[in-house]
């Protein structure tokens, strides 16, 4: 009897699999040279129970789809390098796609609704709630202990809590700054030559002066954005995975009050100066309809750690750069919604891809090959097991990828840039929600609406292009229409009931 149940549940998976459209991914029949590899001197093995397709004896290939700057050059020869010590490792090789900024919210949506194949898919706290509610993407719960052991110990038990929904675990969180600490990263050189004292600016409306001093002297927008603007204005506000980052309840307020963040007196003001910017000629402007930014920016804001400007922002514009934290340092579920990479609902594959991911977080071969790219093209380990890059060209993001942590260090790293990202983390100032999870199963349509009118009108607001007056309160008598009303009730009702 046990047998026959277990074949109809076979076939069952099977049927369920091909309606899926399982059926466009690949595979090679190599053998597999290993099935034991180690990830930082820890054992990892293939569970014997497995449920996936692959045998034992083959090769399967993952697709693993993310953002970054493009498909990478000499991507042949980086598939060259990995795949055979991935196949050693574990039994896989690895198929990526790389998709360019501009280009990702067009194609993140046409996968999570079309059915096309995919194995691993990165995403983040703008779209996890709702790709879980369409039913996206795979409940890792009951196999993320026994496929990825040393992964799940890895990562803290918060940061897995923070990708769950309704008791189930959608993803694999990128334990890195997981935290959100925002920076005003500036060109060294121009902020001397305008006599700048950059140091103790540490707000938008103490930037604007020397914004316009930067841009009338060189003649250039001093702070060029593309369509995704500031969000940085929205994050003291935690959003609860809504999708909707006009929906939220500020960081730090102790009554848990869930209001509509486009209409509070913070954020207006600084939409305000985000208009006077681009009146000015400080912001480019085709920045609401462009989907890539200039290399070069004489002054930004970002997220990241203030070491960050030695080691990436700087290096990347070919200019000694300096960074000053604008905000306080916050955790939240969505901040470790940031960067996960969560499996697709249809895969084949779900356990071989929790060892994949093992190996890309804890297996530092594996995680510089993705950080830096081709080893003797993109960089070279110095004799003390450092990184010396050989160039800036390789364009996948290392945030999509997994854990800072194991990334070897550079050689220009006077001291070790991650210690500093996990003091951010460990100081960080708790949401006064970590932990609490929205049940969405009431409101999905509702929300649904909402993300499309927010979407609708995100890019002209967040990069000062109208009226901010104006523009938030036609988006809000839209999403007044599409259920905001019903979405503030419910969400503040779970709120109350959970903390009572």
């Amino acid at each position: 009897m046990k047998r026959k149940i277990a074949l109809l549940l076979s076939f069952v998976l099977i049927l369920s699999t091909i309606f899926a459209g399982c059926s466009k991914n690949t595979k090679d029949n190599t053998k597999n040279t290993g099935s034991q590899g180690t990830t930082n001197g820890a054992a990892t093995t293939t569970p014997a129970d497995s449920n996936d397709n692959a045998s034992k004896d083959e090769v399967v290939t993952l697709k693993w789809i993310a953002v970054g700057s493009g498909m990478p050059d000499n991507y042949e020869a980086w598939l060259a390098q990995i795949n055979p010590y991935l196949e050693e490792k574990i039994g896989v090789n690895i198929d990526m796609e790389v998709v360019s900024w501009g280009d990702w919210g067009n194609r993140r949506n046409i996968l999570v609704n079309s059915g096309e194949y995919f194995d691993i898919l990165f995403t983040d706290g703008s779209n996890f709630a709702s790709d879980v509610a369409l039913g996206a993407y795979y409940d890792i719960k009951d196999i993320v202990k026994t496929s990825s052991p040393e992964l799940y110990s890895y990562i803290p038990e918060d940061y897995w809590s923070a990708v769950s929904i309704n008791g189930n675990v959608y993803g694999v969180p990128t334990y890195k700054d997981s935290s959100m600490s925002n920076y005003i990263v500036w060109d060294k050189a121009m902020a001397d030559k305008y006599s700048i004292d950059y140091k103790n600016i540490h707000t938008l409306e103490a930037l604007t002066e020397p914004l316009k001093k930067i841009t009338e002297g060189e003649g250039l927008a001093a702070f060029p954005m593309d369509q995704n603007g500031l969000s940085m204005i929205l994050s003291l506000y935690d959003s609860m995975g809504l999708g909707i980052p006009a929906v939220g309840v500020k960081f730090d307020d102790e009554s848990r009050t869930v209001v509509n963040v486009l209409e509070q007196a913070d954020v207006m003001s600084q939409l305000k100066i985000l208009n006077e910017w681009y009146k000015a000629g400080i912001i480019n402007p085709d920045a609401p309809s462009t989907s890539e930014t200039p290399t070069y920016k004489a002054v930004s804001v970002a997220q990241g750690w203030p070491s960050a400007a030695k080691t990436t922002w700087g290096p990347n514009m070919g200019v000694e750069a300096e960074a000053i934290q604008i905000n306080d340092t916050i955790v939240s579920n969505e901040t470790v919604r940031g960067s996960v990479n969560a499996i697709y609902s249809g895969s084949k594959y779900p356990e071989k891809c929790l060892e994949f991911l093992q190996l890309v977080n804890l297996d530092t071969k594996v995680r510089d090959a993705f950080y830096f790219g081709v080893e003797g093209e993109n960089f070279k380990y110095t004799d003390d097991g450092k990184i010396e890059r050989l160039n800036t060209d390789w364009k996948m993001a290392g945030y999509t990828q997994g854990t800072f942590f194991t990334v070897s260090q550079l050689t220009t790293d006077e001291f070790n840039q991650w210690d500093e990202v996990k003091a951010l983390n460990e100081n960080a100032k708790p949401s006064v929600l970590l932990g609490f999870n929205v049940d969405y199963s009431k409101i999905q349509n509702e929300l649904a609406n909402c993300r499309e009118v927010y979407n609708k009108y995100k890019s002209e607001l967040l990069t000062g292009a109208t009226n901010p007056e104006e523009t938030v309160a036609k988006i809000t008598k839209e999403l007044k229409a599409g259920g905001l009303d019903t979405i503030l009730t419910e969400v503040q009702n779970q709120i109350n009931a959970y903390y009572k």
